[in-house]
C-alpha cells in the first residue's frame, strides 16, 4: 500500500497536500501523533501503512500492531515475564502503528495495557492510530473515563487529527470492478452491481 495508490478523490475533504506534507515525517522529529477517525473501509489502514512506509524510506524504524494485538503482546509479555524485552524492542522504534483502535471492545487488562504503551510513547516514540470512533466513545471500548481521559491527554498532546469521511473505498472500487466486468460481459452495469452489492 502506497501513497500513489491512495484514491483521495473517494474521500474529497480529506486533503492531499496535507498527507504528502505528513509524508515527509517532521512529526517523528517533533514526537508527534496522528489520528485517523473515519468508519470502516474509508482507507485509514492504506494511509496508516503507506505513511509507516515512507518513513522506513527515510530510515526510520516503524512498527506495526493492530489495538487487539498490542494489548495481546502485552499480554503475553506479562505472562511469560519478558515485558521489558517487548518494551526495549518496541521503543527502538521512531514511529508505532496502532491499527483498528475501537473496532473491538478491549477488557479491563488490555485496556491497561494500552494505556500502559501509550504512557511509555509520551514524548518518546510517535504514533499513529486508526480508528472508527470519535474521541468521546472512548471510554466506551476502555470501559473506564478516566483512564481513557489520561490516554487521551497524552496522544492528543501534540497531534494531527485526520477525519475521513466518504465513501467505502473497498465498496467503491468493487463497484469499479464491478462495472468493468459489466463491460467484459456485456451486462447492463447497474444490474451487474446489483448482482454482486445486493442492498
Amino acid at each position: 500500500m502506497e501513497l500513489d495508490g491512495f484514491d483521495f478523490e473517494a474521500i474529497p475533504r480529506l486533503s492531499k497536500k496535507r498527507i504528502l506534507d505528513l509524508s515527509r515525517c517532521d512529526l517523528v522529529e517533533g514526537r508527534e501523533n496522528l489520528v485517523m477517525v473515519g468508519p470502516p473501509g474509508v482507507g485509514k489502514t492504506h494511509l496508516a501503512i503507506a505513511l509507516g512506509r515512507e518513513a522506513g524510506r527515510r530510515g526510520l524504524q516503524v512498527r506495526f500492531f493492530t489495538a487487539v494485538g498490542l494489548a495481546t503482546a502485552y499480554a503475553e509479555a506479562r505472562e511469560e515475564r519478558h515485558l521489558q524485552r517487548l518494551e526495549n524492542n518496541i521503543f527502538k522504534r521512531h514511529l508505532i502503528i496502532v491499527d483498528e483502535l475501537g473496532y473491538v471492545p478491549l477488557g479491563q487488562g488490555a485496556a491497561e495495557n494500552l494505556f500502559n504503551f501509550i504512557s511509555r510513547c509520551y514524548e518518546r516514540t510517535s504514533l499513529i492510530v486508526t480508528t472508527n470512533l470519535p474521541f468521546s466513545k472512548w471510554p466506551q471500548v476502555l470501559g473506564d473515563e478516566r483512564m481513557a481521559g489520561a490516554l487521551l491527554d497524552r496522544l492528543t498532546h501534540r497531534v494531527h487529527v485526520l477525519e475521513m469521511d466518504g465513501e467505502r473505498y473497498r465498496l467503491k472500487a468493487g463497484r469499479r470492478a464491478a462495472r468493468n466486468t459489466a463491460r467484459e460481459n456485456g451486462t447492463p452495469a447497474e444490474e451487474q452491481i446489483r448482482a454482486d452489492y445486493p442492498a
